[in-house]
């Protein structure tokens, strides 16, 4: 999910390349120390909170027997992010105050995210992430050097990557096909959707119409600012769309998972659905996350990060061509001259991670005896989906603390009637496809 600003940065100065890096060091480290017999570094750095009902007592004596654990983890972060904020040109002394201060808030959230009670709840501690953040956020002025350490998109990127080594490709392979033609139909229907009424109904600019129609139906909040910059988009026209895809990411959170319980959803044609309906990545996976269930995790990000997010880079190249074309009334000679390469600049390159790591697990459980894929599975695998959860802790804490409610309702309503209709056409769309027409394949993920 590049967004314009990045797409124009040298590749080693992206967060989708640090991303890639951090993820894919730790894929290779935990793999080379499992089978070099010195997996116990990472095993103390892969912090799990148990379970607790009334006695937190428990909670904290477990955690102090594994203090070393919590040092380790929050020690490989800060560095790995650090170096890569340096280097993207961060106030580095600021991102590690930032970014010290969000780990420890990290750690109480994740002690309250395990309890009984707030499980219960369905306040999963990706969920319970985001109120908190929104809730401390919207009631005291954060401090520069707080806000230095919220890098919503580094964090989730990171955590997507990782996610890449728990999910075999071959499942990609069965259901790639089938996510990128749900994708490609519930894309298409949004978008044309959302465009058509913000400019046939309210009149609105064809720039803007495609940030909020970009917005709603590929990835968020990177998508409004990719089709911005591919359409020369006002910048208020590009952060209208941006609070349009939080209002309703926020909201999806918490309405998606109760609807497919309500409704009887198995797990994997739940998480497809949210894959289908959600509006951005980080808030995707908090609502997967909150079904309780891998298999919605799972199909989730089939059909979220392999279906959806890979359009964007197309719609941009597209968008851009209309910007000029039409929306601008160039003339075809100067239409041709569009930069082709514009769809690389705009793709999301953290998904080049993400299969990388589906890969290189997929082909080293094909080559290691049974017995021992087994216990790589159950032990590597297990510590790698472990450090993602954290990191996906502290992406749902950004977005809570960067997300202003006062903000949010600046934009006036006709984008926000023109993004509500997208929704409408989004959500059961989106629910017919993935427990009706594709239910089987989802079913068997």
């Amino acid at each position: 999910m590049a967004g314009t600003t990045q797409a124009t940065l040298p590749w080693y100065q992206r967060e989708d390349t640090w991303a890639i890096i951090i993820a894919l060091g730790l894929v290779f480290g935990i793999t080379i120390a499992f089978f070099g017999g010195a997996i116990g570094v990472f095993k103390s750095m892969a912090v799990g909170i148990p379970g607790w009902s009334n006695d937190v007592s428990k909670v904290t004596e477990g955690l102090s027997k594994n203090i070393s654990g919590l040092f380790i983890l929050y020690g490989f972060f800060l560095v790995a992010f650090s170096i890569g904020a340096r280097v993207m040109g961060y106030n580095v002394k600021h991102f590690i105050a930032g970014f010290t201060a969000l780990y420890m808030i990290s750690i109480i959230v994740s002690i309250l995210g395990s309890n009984k009670f707030v499980k219960d709840w369905q306040l999963e501690t990706p969920v319970l992430a985001l109120l908190v953040g929104l809730l401390i956020g919207n009631a005291v002025t954060l401090p520069k050097w707080f806000q230095a350490g919220l890098k919503t998109e580094y964090y989730v990127k990171t955590g997507i990557v990782l996610m890449g080594a728990t999910l075999p490709f071959t499942i990609i392979m069965q259901a790639g096909p089938l996510a990128i033609l749900q994708a490609t139909i519930v894309s298409v229907s949004t978008f044309g959707v959302i465009y058509f009424t913000a400019t046939r109904l309210f009149g609105m600019d064809q720039r803007f119409a495609a940030c909020l129609g970009a917005g709603g139906s590929i990835c968020g909040v990177s998508a409004a600012i990719a089709i911005g910059g591919a359409c020369r988009a006002k910048k208020e026209h590009v952060s209208v769309a941006i609070s349009m895809v939080i209002v309703w990411a926020v909201v999806m959170i918490f309405v998606l998972p109760l609807w497919a319980k309500q409704l009887g959803m198995a797990a994997g044609p739940a998480g497809a659905w949210i894959g289908t309906s959600e509006f951005a990545d980080a808030a995707g996976f908090a609502a997967a996350e909150a079904m309780g269930d891998e298999r919605a995790v799972k199909t989730f990000t089939l059909m979220k990060i392999v279906g959806r997010d890979m359009f964007v880079g197309i719609w941009a190249i597209m968008v851009a061509f209309l910007s000029v074309t039409v929306w601008e009334n160039k003339n075809s000679a100067t239409a041709e001259r569009i930069d082709k390469g514009e769809i690389w600049r705009r793709f999301p390159k953290f998904i080049i991670g993400f299969f990388a790591a589906s890969i290189f697990i997929t082909v080293l459980l094909a080559m290691i005896e049974p017995k021992t894929a087994s216990t790589f599975s159950k032990e590597a695998l297990g510590y790698i989906k472990t450090l993602r959860g954290w990191a996906f802790t502290w992406t749902f804490l950004s977005i809570g603390f960067t997300t202003r409610f006062r903000e949010l309702t600046s934009f006036g309503w006709k984008p926000l009637v023109a993004f509500a209709i997208g929704v409408l056409i989004n959500v059961p769309l989106g629910y017919w496809l993935s427990n009706v027409l594709f239910v089987n394949y989802w079913m068997n993920i």
